[in-house]
């Protein structure tokens, strides 16, 4: 989601980019009550610890975490009071997923296009062509593993349908399967990300 979109549902808000160690630290600092955490960085430096958005809670800072490292953090740390939203932050809750290399992905540095598909992406795209009856369970089980199995810098459609094969994928199936992924695409980190947008907008009033 770009920052047009981002502001189109919530316009008064501070937009940065994703969140490293010492992020919500040095935003509660500045004296926001009110923070939604939804990307952060993973390998290019440290990743937002707990204990940070712990301190913004025990100061009465009201934390909202979904679509990525927000979704993992908040499975974490709603016991505490951090409040989670989204598909991906219930599936890190009941252990459907439980890596952060499922939410990771490569980023361009300057325009933060997406290089890379992240892994949560792939199964919510999986799951609404299985729902619609457009691949069989064994598919779908297929380029899981698959994906699951490539680096997470490298995933793409084509790259996990491919590894498919090697894991027992029909070579008549890859062609469709490649096809209906492209066209079906689910974007669950944008689903999930407008609604901690949403969350936030009903918090803010």
């Amino acid at each position: 989601m770009d920052y047009e979109e981002a502001r189109s549902i919530l316009d008064n808000a501070e937009y940065l980019p994703p969140a490293g160690r010492g992020d919500i630290a040095a935003a509660v600092e500045r004296g926001y009550d009110v923070i939604g955490l939804v990307d952060g960085v993973f390998y290019q430096r440290a990743a937002v610890g707990p204990r940070e958005i712990l301190n913004a809670l025990e100061r009465g800072v009201k934390v909202v975490g979904g679509s990525s490292m927000g979704a993992l953090r908040a499975s974490e740390l709603d016991t505490y009071g951090m409040e989670g939203v989204g598909k991906i932050y219930r599936w890190y809750k009941d252990g459907t997923i439980n890596s952060d290399d499922e939410v990771a992905l490569v980023f361009h540095p300057e325009t933060r296009r997406a290089l890379s598909e992240p892994l949560v992406n792939i199964r919510a795209t999986l799951q609404n062509l299985h729902a619609k009856g457009m691949i069989t369970a064994e598919e779908m089980d297929l380029v899981i593993r698959s994906a699951k199995k490539t680096p997470f810098q490298l995933r793409n459609h084509n790259r996990i349908v491919q590894g498919g094969l090697a894991l027992g994928l029909e070579k008549k199936s890859a062609a469709r399967l490649l096809r209906i992924l492209e066209e079906n695409r689910v974007d669950q980190k944008r689903e999930d990300a407008r609604e901690v947008l949403r969350k936030l907008k009903e918090i803010l009033g």
